[in-house]
């Protein structure tokens, strides 16, 4: 199972009788899950099975589903009422004839009021197809905007491992630094300590060295390394297992920023200040990837 972005997009056009659609759906960051519908007039209940089917399908980011739906210009669709039409022929046959009047003819009883209606709504068959078109374009307007998040979750992966990479070796290299060793820690205490006594300013040589153990203590990284080489185990581990782990990296994200801090904090070394700033900046790097993640 695989990562997935919270970035995509999907579009689906189509026809269904005398009408053309266009599912558009784009989805971006966002710190929990929330689908905003843009529906023609009258399909409420589709836009609400769009809700539905992504609900399902997504957890996290800001989803936007819109649907385009236009029917094309078509000749007026004319009805004729037959009966009354039956009942005005009946009349005039029965009417008395006159020479003033002229006889009745078919096209001025089609102009009575009533004999002829145009149609101003679907046949029910076209709209029943048109809802059956639409469902399957919304089936593969889902499945296609869930493809896309995946395979911008792919793409991401590899940056994240990479970055995981460039982390792990430079967690490295400051647990290899010559500069943390206790034989140069104790060698460049030593040194301050002998030129404050050069000085002669009579401090206790015993308080001294006590002060200069604790400060070495202090000094000491390798909790930081020991929690930073865990923390890359974790984010590796959560790359691996995939599906909606955005959360879990974004906290590790987090706690690979404060280890990153107390080691350049602690660093009494100029070549270890340098690891701990490029750390930094690949945590930085690191954090913001994993804010795409689902």
């Amino acid at each position: 199972m695989t990562i997935a972005s919270m970035t995509g997009f999907s579009r689906v056009t189509g026809t269904s009788g005398p009408y053309s659609f266009a599912f558009e759906a784009k989805s971006v960051n966002g710190r929990g899950l929330d689908i905003r519908l843009r529906m023609p007039s009258g399909w409420d209940a589709l836009g609400e099975e769009a809700r539905k089917r992504l609900g399902k399908m997504l957890t996290r980011g800001q989803c936007q589903v819109g649907l385009t739906l236009t029917r094309s210009e078509s000749a007026p669709r004319l009805r004729v009422n037959h009966d009354i039409l039956a009942a005005l022929v009946e009349a005039v046959e029965r009417a008395p004839r006159s020479e003033a009047v002229g006889p009745a003819s078919l096209d001025g009883l089609l102009c009575v009021r009533g004999v002829i209606d145009i149609a101003e709504t679907d046949d029910e068959s076209i709209t029943q197809a048109l809802q059956v078109d639409l469902g399957k374009a919304l089936d593969e307007l889902a499945e296609t905007l869930v493809a896309a998040r995946r395979s911008e979750g792919a793409a991401l992966a590899q940056v994240i491992t990479a970055q995981l990479g460039a982390m792990e070796r430079l967690v490295a290299a400051a647990r290899d630094n010559p500069a943390r060793t206790p034989e140069a820690i104790r060698a460049r205490i030593a040194e301050q300590i002998a030129r404050i006594m050069e000085a002669g300013t009579g401090f206790d040589a015993d308080r001294l060295h006590q002060e200069a153990v604790l400060i070495a203590t202090r000094a000491d990284i390798q909790e930081e390394i020991d929690r930073l080489d865990a923390h890359i185990a974790a984010a590796r581990a959560l790359l691996a297992e995939g599906g909606a782990v955005g959360r879990r990296l974004d906290f590790l994200a987090q706690e690979f920023g404060r280890e990153a801090n107390t080691l350049c904090s602690k660093a009494s070394d100029v070549t270890l200040s340098r690891i701990g700033l490029e750390l930094k900046s690949v945590v930085d790097q690191f954090r913001e990837q994993v804010q795409n993640v689902e």
